[in-house]
C-alpha cells in the first residue's frame, strides 16, 4: 500500500491546509481526499507542485507499506 506523509511534511514546514492548496492551486477538498489516503491516484502535475511547495522530493510525500 501507498501511505501518504503529506500531514508530517506540511508540519514540518509548518503550513496549514487552506494554504497548501492555494499554492499548489487545488481545491482544500482534493488536497484533504489526499492527505486522508482516500484518494486512488495523484497527477504528476499535482506531485510536482507539491514538491515544490514543500521544498521536498516525491519520496517524503509518499512512501511504499507492504501489506501484512
Amino acid at each position: 500500500m501507498i501511505r501518504v506523509n503529506l500531514d508530517v511534511v506540511m508540519a514540518k514546514r509548518k503550513i496549514t491546509l487552506g494554504e497548501l492548496a492555494k499554492r499548489v492551486g487545488i481545491t482544500n477538498s482534493n488536497l484533504s481526499i489526499l492527505k486522508t489516503e482516500k484518494a486512488k491516484a495523484i497527477r504528476f502535475s499535482t506531485l510536482e507542485a507539491l514538491c515544490k511547495e514543500l521544498q521536498c522530493q516525491p519520496g517524503d510525500i509518499l512512501e511504499y507499506i507492504e501489506k501484512e
